[in-house]
């Protein structure tokens, strides 16, 4: 695509950074994080000729009311008031996320999203923030992650040790996106001005076959990922399996008029996209993993899957990152194309978060880093993506997520869980977390869950076409 194209598609897209900063934490924060954003910047002025100019930052719920509901800490409160207004003084229009994966450590200790209540704590959290901060946020952002302090933490126990409950922790989707609504309702009833939506991290792959059996696995991956949180909000409906049987609700969590709370208008859907993967169906899996390169630590999580009906698999003949990612340009704009063909009309305008992992380990032969690679693969990227927008799908964002956010989970998870067969010698991997592996993400209280196959109540369509590679 030429870069007239490029700019003209993507002129009305809001271009900014985004970062997991604290503004209520006692440290100061500046306006800007370091060279990474600034190369974004740089990067995304060649490419289409517009300057990033929104800048979003987390407000800190445990720095803002540590010792409980209704008490606040007047000092953070003033720090936040100052990190905004040091933004607008640079010129930035502000946006503000209310969660990032840490709760304050009272309602963490009376069960965090594993307790209905939680919601409601969230709703007169942000209603308070609403009226102090609403004439300044541009865009509210409830949540940076659905999926991180629900399936990751409470369901597959991938963070604290001895919280991954299996499905009995499947309440605590309900329960996010209750406070999702809440929140929503409370910023506006608050008069808070600017958008406000929420974010879920978006899966998209392959299928690693022409057989129909591999389309349905990816079909079931992207309904324990996806639909697992786009069908309430969307469809004001819990997703369901092929079996009529939808495993949040089967529960107990859900009460009269939730779904309809649930399902209340967004003004935004944020999605972070990481990395595309490729999908076999469990019967599949000893004929397309290569013995020769699989990685024990993938093994371990197939264990997990097959349950569900689906497995991962590495891509082959695919450029990889430092992290063991496959580099596929047109990964983002097919997810995104799966999104609305599931959806239409019925998602919100899309604001793409993308953290930028595939990008900055790209280094010449002389191990510097290697400019007009880097803007290539973006230039790439954003290509796929102006096709989508001159179709007609409402992209009304696009982030860099800082590279130095998260390092722990980056380090621990992403090298960890490699979705391609390395083209270079990897890192030493840490350990696997044991919570994860010995209780299984998905283990069924009963026992029982051993034969059941849960998947998508779908016809297998045509699979997509597998990703071409790098650019």
């Amino acid at each position: 695509m030429s870069d007239g194209f490029l700019h003209e598609s993507l002129r009305g897209v809001d271009w900014g950074v985004a970062t997991a900063d604290t503004i209520a934490a006692p440290l100061p924060h500046p306006a800007e994080r370091g060279g990474h954003f600034r190369q974004w910047t740089d990067d995304l002025r060649e490419l289409t000729g517009v300057t990033a100019d929104t800048h979003r930052m987390v407000a800190g719920w445990p720095q803002l009311q540590p010792d409980g509901p209704g008490s606040w800490d007047r000092a953070a409160l003033d720090r936040c008031d100052r990190a905004l207004d040091s933004l607008l003084a640079h010129g930035k229009r502000p946006s503000l996320t209310l969660f990032d994966r840490s709760l304050p450590p009272w309602l963490d200790a009376a069960g965090g999203w594993l307790a209905r209540d939680t919601a409601e704590h969230f709703a007169e959290y942000a209603a308070a923030l609403g009226r102090r901060f609403g004439d300044r946020v541009e865009r509210w952002v409830t949540s940076t992650d659905l999926a991180g302090p629900t399936l990751a933490d409470h369901v597959a126990g991938m963070y604290a040790p001895g919280r991954g409950v299996g499905r009995a922790g499947l309440p605590t989707v309900h329960h996010i996106l209750l406070a999702n609504a809440f929140a929503t309702q409370a910023l506006r009833a608050a008069g808070a001005s600017g958008g406000i939506g929420t974010t879920v991290t978006l899966v998209g792959g392959y299928a690693a076959t022409e057989d129909p059996y591999d389309r349905l696995a990816l079909e079931r991956l992207e309904s324990w990922t996806n639909r697992l949180f786009l069908d309430p909000l969307l469809l004001g409906e819990h997703m369901v399996t092929e079996d009529d049987v939808s495993p949040v609700a089967a529960t107990g969590c859900v009460r009269s008029g939730d779904l309809e709370v649930i399902a209340i208008a967004q003004d935004l859907l944020c999605l972070s996209w990481h990395t595309p993967f490729r999908v076999t169906a469990p019967e599949n899996l000893p004929r397309v993993l290569p013995t020769a390169h699989c990685r024990s630590a993938l093994n371990e999580v197939n264990r997990l899957l097959v349950d569900l009906g689906f497995a991962i698999v590495p891509f082959e003949d695919v450029e990889t990152t430092a992290y063991g990612w496959p580099i596929i340009p047109e990964g983002l704009a097919d997810a995104v194309a799966g999104l609305y063909e599931l959806y239409g009309d019925l998602l919100p305008p899309l604001s793409v978060v993308d953290n930028g992992m595939a990008d900055l380990d790209l280094v010449d032969g002389a191990g510097h880093s290697d400019d007009t690679r880097r803007r290539a693969l973006l230039g790439a990227r954003l290509s796929w993506l102006a096709g989508l927008v001159a179709a007609g799908v409402d992209v009304c964002g696009y982030e860099y997520w800082s590279v130095l956010d998260n390092l722990e989970a980056k380090f621990r998870y992403t090298r960890l869980y490699a979705m391609a067969v390395p083209d270079h010698e990897p890192a030493p991997h840490p350990p696997i977390p044991a919570d994860w592996l010995h209780r299984g993400a998905f283990a069924d209280p009963a026992g029982s869950g051993a034969d059941r196959k849960a998947g998508l109540r779908l016809v297998p369509a045509e699979p997509r076409a597998q990703g071409a590679g790098a650019s």
